[in-house]
Order: structure tokens, then C-alpha cells, then sequence
């Protein structure tokens, strides 16, 4: 179970959903949480300041050198963030239910960049193809995980394994989260490892 009560806070969602990517501590420090309760107050949905954590998440740790982990602040997804709420803010202008208009903008685009790059890259066109058929149950906002994991599951024993230990070298600091937050984070290593050893683009 997680460790956050039922009918938690926007701030509380926030916290742990970055706690997950960060692999340490389980508090914001105060200029953190200063800024979680800004986000909070401009009315969004949570999944949309979700997306932007993530983003950064996993730009930062593409860009980290070996040994170090992602994220350190919550202010370092600012920019990733206030972006999302930005289309997310520019998509609702006017329209009835917002939300859906996001999503099914975001799943045009995931499409034609998924059909771009098997086109590119057909050697891994009936990789990509198996594992999204794998996935098509899974809601909208987590498919394009759930590809990247069955992607991996349909990878050679070795390189599977290989691959598996990578991810666990960026989770073995985690063990005082929450267990959410644990799955998160496991599940977001996992996958961002599975994106670079596939040379893969963002869908999400």
C-alpha cells in the first residue's frame, strides 16, 4: 500500500509522484513545496503537472553522469511542468471537456511519431508492434510505459537481463519511499533504460 490516505492532497500527490524519480527522502523542502502549492492553485489536473515531472525526470537522467541520479529539486521541473499547463491551459480555451481534447491531441501525435520511426527503423518495427498490441489495454496515460515493458519482456534473455540490472542500479536507494512510490520509480527506471537501449523518442 501506499503511504498516502485516501483523498490526498494535490501537494501530497505531487510530493510523492517526485520523490519516486528523485530515489531519496520522502518531504519536499520548503521551497519545493512552496511551488507544488502554486501548481495546485492554477486548477490543473494533477496527471497534467504529473506529465511535466516525469518529462524532467527523464531528461535529467539522460543527461546525468554515471553515478549520479536525476532529479535533486522539484524547481529543476519548473520549465517542464509550466509547459504542460500551458497546452493544457491553451487546449481548454473554449473547449467542453478539455482533458479528453489533451489526450486525444497527445495520442494523434504518438501515432504519427510511432509510425515515423518504425518507418525509419523498420528492424525494430515488429518489436515496437508486438509489444503495443501487448499494450493496448492499458489506459491512455500509461500505455506508452506498458509498451516500453513489454518491449522489453520480448528482448533477447541477455539483453533483457542486462537491461533489468541497469535499471536496478538507479533504484537501490529507494527503499524508504512508499511502496507507490517504489513501483513508480522502478517502473520509470525500467523504462527509461529500455528507451535509450532501443534508441527510442518520446511518445508520451
Amino acid at each position: 500500500m501506499s503511504y498516502l490516505p485516501e483523498g490526498a492532497s494535490f501537494e501530497e500527490l505531487v510530493q510523492d509522484y517526485f520523490v519516486a524519480f528523485r530515489g531519496r527522502g520522502l518531504m519536499l523542502s520548503p521551497l519545493d513545496g512552496e511551488l507544488a502549492s502554486a501548481w495546485a492553485q492554477v486548477g490543473v489536473p494533477f496527471e497534467v503537472v504529473a506529465r511535466g515531472i516525469r518529462r524532467a525526470a527523464e531528461g535529467a537522467l539522460r543527461d546525468a553522469r554515471p553515478g549520479e541520479s536525476g532529479l535533486r529539486t522539484l524547481r529543476a521541473c519548473r520549465r517542464a511542468v509550466e509547459a504542460e499547463i500551458k497546452k493544457f491551459q491553451d487546449r481548454s480555451a473554449g473547449a467542453p471537456d478539455p482533458a479528453a481534447k489533451l489526450q486525444e491531441d497527445r495520442e494523434k501525435k504518438r501515432r504519427a511519431k510511432l509510425r515515423r520511426f518504425t518507418r525509419d527503423h523498420p528492424e525494430r518495427a515488429e518489436l515496437l508492434e508486438r509489444a503495443a498490441a501487448r499494450a493496448e489495454r492499458q489506459p491512455p496515460e500509461g500505455r506508452e510505459e506498458a509498451v516500453l515493458l513489454h518491449a522489453l519482456r520480448l528482448l533477447p534473455y541477455p539483453e533483457r537481463v542486462g537491461l533489468y540490472r541497469e535499471a536496478r542500479i538507479h533504484c537501490a536507494s529507494q527503499q524508504a519511499l512508499s511502496a507507490r512510490a517504489r513501483r513508480l520509480a522502478r517502473r520509470f527506471h525500467v523504462a527509461v533504460v529500455v528507451r535509450r537501449a532501443l534508441c527510442l523518442p518520446s511518445f508520451w
